[in-house]
């Protein structure tokens, strides 16, 4: 009896320190669950989702909206403004008349060079008059004439027939027949030089004319190409000045151009221009148009480029069809040049992602079971477009990723 008490006490003595060392384990397995969980709580805007969608890898060239065609209205005359027909952002046609200068002075103008060439005119016909008259003079149609009424009354006067004043008289008409053939023959050269400078007169008189003619009709300032008013820079009553006298210098009346054809004038860095090809599309984005985007293509990359701030950077031109008139000049533009599009592909935001030296790229994912709350996990990283990059390995749609 003895041996069976001693016995049933030492089960009893197990099974209490197998109890308390099931309270042990139990307590070291919460107590190790407690100290490894997480009690960091990560902010939600900070958690972002791996979606599915299309990326494009592209180059942005900032720059302004221009017409292709612009041409500053300038005045062939000089005047004042009398009517401006037209106003900033009204359509025209080419040949619309845009601007009449003050015709009065310039009509009068007109006159007085239509009376100088009449008058040049008549001195030209006096002097021809005068240049024919001497040369049938010169040639002397009286002199043999006379000459033969003299030896006829020399041959009388021998014969006793007529008396000596008779030879007399036939010997001075023959001199003066000679004497007016002499003048004739040296005022041919006086009315021919009279000529050539009436004849110089004239053509002076006729190209005064046409100038003011020419003032007259450009007083008349007519639309060179079918476009739109971009800017008025002058009103009614002030003076312009002829661009044919000042040249560049002459008064700018206003601006047209035509905005059907536009483009964007940007610059790409250096390092990105060699992927810049010639018909290359790109997308277009305004500030006043923020949720459309319009589409052109690359139509010119400058072959020498311009440094400044040791940046060096190449002027490229994004022409685009603005048939719609929607784009206006000198709306401040971004050119998106593509350069390589994937379509339906996982892509997380720049921001997620983490570089290693290596250029190895992981991102953090939200974990409560570790201490920090979030563990690292590489993934394979595609093309970029500056804000989001494509995730060929390592994550899935819809899972959660940590902004650095």
């Amino acid at each position: 009896m003895a041996r069976n008490h001693g016995n049933g006490k030492s089960r009893r003595k197990r099974w209490v320190i197998l109890a308390v060392c099931a309270v042990v384990l139990t307590a070291a397995v919460f107590l190790t669950t407690g100290l490894t969980r997480s009690h960091v709580r990560i902010e939600r805007s900070k958690i972002t989702t791996v979606e599915r969608g299309d990326l494009a890898k592209s180059v942005v060239a900032t720059g302004k909206i221009e017409p292709y065609t612009k041409v500053e209205i300038k005045s062939k005359a000089s005047g004042i403004i009398k009517t401006l027909l037209v106003n900033v952002g009204d359509p025209v046609r080419e040949g619309q008349v845009l601007i009449e200068l003050d015709k009065e002075q310039l009509e009068a103008h007109v006159r007085e060079a239509k009376a100088q060439l009449q008058g040049t005119q008549a001195n030209l016909l006096a002097a021809r008059a005068a240049y024919e008259k001497n040369r049938v003079e010169a040639e002397g149609p009286e002199v043999p004439f006379a000459e033969k009424n003299l030896k006829r009354a020399r041959e009388l006067f021998r014969d006793g027939l007529i008396p000596q004043s008779s030879v007399e008289d036939a010997e001075k008409v023959y001199e003066l027949a000679r004497n007016k053939q002499q003048t004739a023959v040296t005022n041919l050269g006086v009315t021919k030089a009279q000529i050539s400078q009436a004849e110089a007169q004239v053509a002076q008189a006729t190209a005064n004319q046409d100038r003011v003619e020419d003032d007259l009709r450009n007083s008349t300032i007519r639309a060179p190409f079918t476009g739109v008013v971009l800017s008025r820079d002058r009103e009614v009553g002030d003076a312009v000045s002829s661009i044919l006298v000042l040249g560049s210098s002459a008064t700018l009346i206003m601006n047209l151009g035509d905005i059907g054809s536009v483009y964007v004038k940007g610059k790409v860095d250096e390092s990105d221009v060699g992927k810049v090809y010639l018909d290359q599309p790109a997308r277009i984005t305004v500030e006043s148009f923020k949720e459309k985007k319009f589409f052109g293509k690359v139509t010119k990359i400058s072959p020498m480029g311009v440094e400044k701030d040791n940046v060096t950077t190449f002027e490229v031109r994004v022409s685009i069809d603005n048939r719609t008139g929607e784009l206006k000049a000198n709306m401040t533009a971004n050119a998106e040049i593509v350069l390589e599009e994937h379509k339906n592909v996982l892509m997380v935001p720049e921001a997620a992602i983490i570089y290693g030296k290596d250029r190895s790229a992981s991102v953090e994912v939200p974990d409560p079971s570790v201490r920090e709350g979030k563990r690292k996990v590489s993934i394979q990283a595609g093309i970029s477009n500056g804000a989001k990059t494509e995730v060929l390995k390592g994550l899935q749609e819809g899972q959660e990723v940590v902004l650095q």
